[in-house]
């Protein structure tokens, strides 16, 4: 099967927000490469390690490629994507070049060549991340989520992802029904079981995400514990909710923040008394509008964590 390659060169600093929308607009699959360049500040804190750099990019600039089926029309993409560069333009974002190229790929060698670029990486204090390919071994209390994100990817290094995973390494899970909107490739129902949640809900829109997230819940011998289900949000439990449904400790959201402000209240209503929504895909421009649309919903916010330009919000309900 043939897809259609979109790319566009430009700077770390609107990487984010180029590849969330490139999702937005139905894409099968996102990667970014970097500036290889060993110059750069590098977060080292847990051990993480880089290899030598594959590219010749500046510093600073990056190349995002986006993947699409062939009935998709190449030309209404390439124009959604200029008008969206011009709104970021108009926030004071650095797009660089934003110099923009479509090819068509065969599938095999999307989906195969960026393996060589994910490699076990420590993402929290237990949480490490390991590709089913690469072998590791665990020191004592490391919890290892096997993971082989496919088509949905989400390796769990961008910022979105390992600020759920840290905020969900302080919420105590331990023996708590979870559930994880928009779980991608299921890392964060997996990363939930490996720190002792009693039970995973995981739900995605994407048929492939959810193909692949049963998938990796395999790998990881998680099949008992995590239930995956297509759902548009929480309308598979709202379908099927009585009044004795068990409800749960924690709900789960890497997604953006425009779809968080949609379905507040109905996290609210399947969350226990006390229980947290850990909302993430915030970007600091919108974090605003979602603690006040969270305490309009009588949350309590208990912590906020920031990562380059991306925020994770705790909240509880009170």
């Amino acid at each position: 099967m043939n897809w259609y390659e979109l790319s566009i060169y430009t700077t770390e600093e609107a990487s984010d927000q180029i590849s969330n929308f490139f999702h937005e607009i139905g894409a099968g699959g996102v990667s970014i490469e970097e500036s290889g360049s060993l110059n750069k500040e590098r977060d080292t804190s847990l051990g993480q390690w880089y290899e030598k750099p594959l590219n010749n990019f500046p510093e600073g600039d990056a190349e995002i490629k986006a993947y699409f089926s062939q009935d998709v029309e190449m030309d209404e993409l390439k124009e959604s994507l200029s008008i969206f560069l011009n709104n970021l333009k108009k926030l004071n974002i650095n797009v660089g070049k934003a110099d923009i190229n479509s090819k068509v790929v065969n599938e095999e060698d999307w989906a195969n060549a960026w393996k060589q670029y994910f490699k076990p990486v420590r993402i929290t204090e237990r949480i490490t991340i390991k590709p089913t390919w690469e072998n590791y071994e665990a020191s004592d209390n490391e919890a290892i989520v096997e993971l082989d994100p496919g088509m949905a990817f989400g390796t769990g290094t961008h910022a979105t992802t390992a600020l759920c995973l840290k905020a969900l390494e302080k919420a105590q899970i331990e023996g708590k029904n979870v559930i994880d909107v928009g779980t991608g490739s299921g890392i964060l129902s997996i990363a939930a079981m490996k720190l002792g949640a009693n039970h995973v809900l995981a739900l995605d829109l994407d048929p492939v995400a959810v193909s692949s997230a049963k998938e990796n819940v395999r790998i990881n011998d998680l099949t008992e514990k995590i239930d995956v289900e297509l759902s548009d949000l929480l309308q598979v439990i709202q379908k099927n909710q009585t009044e004795q449904q068990t409800k749960v400790r924690v709900v789960v959201a890497n997604i953006l923040a425009e779809i968080i402000l949609t379905f507040i209240d109905d996290v609210y209503n399947v969350l226990e008394d006390g229980g947290l929504y850990i909302a993430s895909g915030i970007i600091k421009q919108k974090e605003a509008d979602v603690v006040q649309a969270l305490e309009k919903a009588h949350f309590k916010i208990l912590e906020r964590l920031e990562q380059e330009d991306w925020v994770v919000i705790t909240a509880q309900k009170s």
